[in-house]
C-alpha cells in the first residue's frame, strides 16, 4: 500500500521532484551526529555538526545538486591495543541538508569537534509577468479602437495603411 503523496493535488504542478527529496531526507534522519541550524544574519545560515574525534582528512563536504552532503569516515585505528571496554566507536555517517534554489555554500571549518558550515541566501527580487493572450481557433478575434483585428498580441495594419490603433 503506497501512502498519499503531499503534492498529489493537480494545483501542485511539477513539485514531484520536492516529494523525492522529502523522501531522501526522511532516510537520512538516524540522529548522528546531532546538528544546530542557526540564523547567524538576515541572509546568513550556519550548519554545525559534532563531529568529536574526527580529523579535518575524516570529513568529506559535497554539493550535490541542491544537496549539501557530508560524510564523515574515521579510519580504525587499533593496531596494538586492547580494549578492556569499547564505548567510542569509529563510526561512519551521511548527513544531507536539502538546500534552498541560491542557496550558496561560503566556507566550513573544523573546530574543538564541532564541524561549522556557512551558508548564504541571497535576496530574493518579486518577480511579476504579464502574458500575452493571443486569440486562436474558433476563439473571438479582438480589434482595436480603429476596428483592425488583433493577430498574436499586435494590430494588423488596415487596407489604407494605418495601423488601426487610434
Amino acid at each position: 500500500m503506497s501512502r498519499p503523496s503531499l503534492f498529489g493535488s493537480p494545483l501542485f504542478l511539477g513539485f514531484d521532484h520536492l516529494e523525492q527529496m522529502l523522501d531522501r531526507v526522511q532516510k537520512n534522519a538516524d540522529g548522528y551526529p546531532p546538528y544546530n541550524i542557526e540564523q547567524t544574519g538576515d541572509t546568513r545560515l550556519r550548519i554545525t555538526l559534532a563531529v568529536a574525534g574526527f580529523s579535518m582528512d575524516d570529513l568529506q563536504i559535497t554539493q550535490e545538486d541542491n544537496q549539501l552532503v557530508i560524510r564523515g569516515r574515521q579510519k580504525e585505528d587499533t593496531e596494538g591495543r586492547v580494549f578492556l571496554h569499547r564505548g567510542i566507536a569509529a563510526r561512519q555517517f551521511q548527513r544531507a541538508f536539502v538546500l534552498a534554489e541560491g542557496i550558496e555554500v561560503e566556507g566550513a571549518w573544523l573546530d574543538n569537534g564541532l564541524l561549522h558550515v556557512d551558508l548564504r541566501r541571497p535576496l530574493s527580487e518579486a518577480r511579476v509577468k504579464t502574458i500575452k493572450i493571443a486569440a486562436r481557433g474558433n476563439g473571438t478575434q479582438r480589434t482595436t479602437l480603429g476596428g483592425a483585428p488583433v493577430v498574436g498580441g499586435m494590430a494588423e495594419p488596415l487596407p489604407d495603411g494605418r495601423n488601426g490603433e487610434g
